[in-house]
């Protein structure tokens, strides 16, 4: 393969612009050294990933991760003669404090910081994977990309022994109940966690963790359950799958068909179908 067979394909986030996602193949191509402003996430698919970064050499074989921290210097090629694929998602700092807090504590949001640059990781790979799949595919909500960016920052802090589980709450909290009524609101639009936590007078990363203590669900989970119930109850009032899906956010009739079935133990047709017997 010749450095102009080489693929190089960016994609941004149609929900979040600022986030975007690199999928490469290549043979003879050698980065220069250089440093990203933000943070840099890559799963290595196939191939060997060779860099040099933090004094270290470091080799990546398929399915390892490397993380790159914000003005980190390296530079990168394939590490024998196979084709080298990997992908790569870059995301801003400030996406990231909110989860960093949540999941380390707040006096952690600003000055978290994993040491770590090549990991053997399944649950951080596959919330890299999934994130990249949504922004290359463009499918999913803003709500499912935001849930795989705080998936892949717990994970991070998990590994680095910052983790604090947060306990629980023993009555409702009223401002948490606003943010509840505006999702109930906003199901046929797709509210971000910013604005579904300002609706609730809360910073982000309280808002993530009180939710979570309060009602055992996290905000991605109980938007998605939501929109589930409301299209349920569409699919009884004559509404067609289809319809449903796309008045409830869902991408496209899969998408919810997997989120209405792993629900109800049915598809969508199937159960409207059961229920008209």
């Amino acid at each position: 393969m010749t450095q102009q067979s080489s693929r190089f394909d960016y994609f941004k986030s149609r929900h979040n612009p600022e986030l975007t996602v690199l999928r490469a193949a290549m043979s003879d191509f050698s980065y220069d050294r250089h440093a990203h402003e933000e943070y840099a996430f890559g799963v290595t698919l196939s191939g060997r990933q060779d860099f040099f970064s933090g004094g270290q050499f470091h080799r990546s074989p398929p399915g390892n991760i490397i993380q790159f921290a914000p003005e980190q210097a390296h530079d990168g090629h394939p590490g024998d003669d196979s084709r080298l694929g990997y992908v790569m998602v870059y995301v801003p700092p400030a996406q990231l404090e909110a989860s960093f807090a949540d999941a380390a504590g707040g006096e952690w949001a600003a000055r978290f910081r994993s040491g770590e640059t090549l990991m053997a990781d399944a649950e951080l790979r596959g919330a890299i994977l999934e994130l990249a799949q949504l922004v290359t595919r463009r499918v999913g909500t803003r709500i499912d990309q935001e849930h795989a960016l705080h998936r892949m920052a717990t994970r991070l802090v998990q590994r680095a022994g910052k983790f604090q589980p947060g306990g629980t709450v023993s009555r409702p909290d009223a401002l948490l109940l606003r943010a509840k009524e505006y999702i109930l609101a906003h199901l046929e639009a797709d509210p971000s966690l910013d604005e579904i936590s300002r609706a609730a007078h809360l910073s982000k990363y309280h808002f993530l963790r009180l939710f979570r203590q309060q009602f055992g669900i996290t905000p991605h989970q109980y938007v998605l359950s939501c929109r589930v119930n409301a299209a349920r109850h569409a699919l009884e009032a004559g509404v067609t799958p289809n319809e449903a899906a796309f008045r409830y956010g869902f991408t496209d009739l899969s998408h919810f068909n997997r989120r209405f079935k792993r629900i109800y133990g049915k598809t969508p047709y199937q159960y409207q179908r059961s229920i008209a017997q």
